[in-house]
């Protein structure tokens, strides 16, 4: 029956990138912690996105009251992986006057005056908000690596320094949860002829997604490179096989749900009379 499946308990541990993790080991056709059907991961994913929009909102309430809590959403993944269906199926369920979303593009000639992170610090999550960022500080360690348009020991800058900037952001607060969506090269070739045969989806196609498709190896080890570096305990990665975009979602999902559910959110109770204010707008 639909929706008779369930998710793993512990979805952080089921795709975090541990050690010995290899990325070419792991299959993008493969839905671990998941044994049900893509009606069931449809049915589980609108079923809780009312658990979601509810540990949202308290997040945002406990911030009115002078809570440091927030999320930040890291979102890599090579061309047609599926972002924007996160953004759309996944954060969609919640409040969007709680929810940051940056895009990151190429950088600006003003950006590329100063040090790589200047624009991403500028863009992390208030307090109370869910962050989500669509790419990130992770393309300057990435697409870098991949034309060497950074030497070796920038690359190796960068990777400590991005380690550093998320060691400071959870000290602050923020739990970030990075995850790369994980497809196969034959996958994005399907999804590519997809958007190139429906008229809907044609805005989609970008020549350059096809000359990047070309170092497709290099952004392989470019991506493993980055998660040897750079997971780490306060940040690790999480690796989502992404074939299958109904389970790609369904993963995001719980690993927001427990990332939030770990923040142990309350309710906030305002210093106010309840009876007194009652009877107030009861006189109204």
């Amino acid at each position: 029956m639909a929706g008779s499946a369930t998710f793993d308990d512990h979805p952080s541990k089921l795709l975090k990138v541990g050690k010995g993790f290899s990325l070419k080991a792991l299959d993008p056709e493969s839905t671990p912690g998941y044994d049900g059907e893509k009606p069931d991961g449809e049915q589980l994913l609108d079923a809780l996105d009312d658990k979601l929009a509810r540990l949202q909102e308290q997040l945002f309430a406990e911030s009115r009251f002078g809570g440091t809590k927030r999320i930040l959403l890291i979102l890599q993944a090579m061309d047609t992986a599926g972002k924007g269906g996160i953004v759309t199926h996944v954060m969609g369920a919640m409040n969007p006057h709680g929810v940051q979303l940056k895009s990151f593009k190429a950088p600006t000639q003003e950006e590329k005056s100063y040090d790589f992170l200047w624009r991403i610090e500028k863009e992390v999550p208030a307090a109370g908000m869910v962050g989500v960022f669509d790419r990130s500080h992770y393309e300057d360690v990435l697409i870098h690596r991949v034309h060497r348009w950074a030497s070796p020991e920038e690359l190796e800058r960068r990777y400590r320094a991005i380690n550093e900037f998320e060691a400071r952001q959870t000290g602050a607060g923020t739990k970030i949860v990075k995850v790369m969506l994980h497809i196969s090269r034959d996958e994005q070739k399907q999804r590519l002829l997809a958007r190139l045969d429906d008229p809907a989806k044609l805005w989609k196609y970008s020549g350059g997604d096809l000359k990047e498709r070309a170092f497709w190896a290099d952004y392989m080890d470019a991506y493993q490179k980055a998660f040897d570096k750079t997971s780490t305990e306060q940040a690790p990665w999480h690796v989502v096989p992404a074939n299958k975009k109904w389970y790609a979602r369904i993963a995001v999902q719980q690993l927001l749900l427990e990332a939030l559910e770990s923040l142990k959110l309350q309710w906030p109770v305002p210093d106010l009379d309840v009876d007194m204010e009652r009877e107030l707008v009861l006189r109204s």
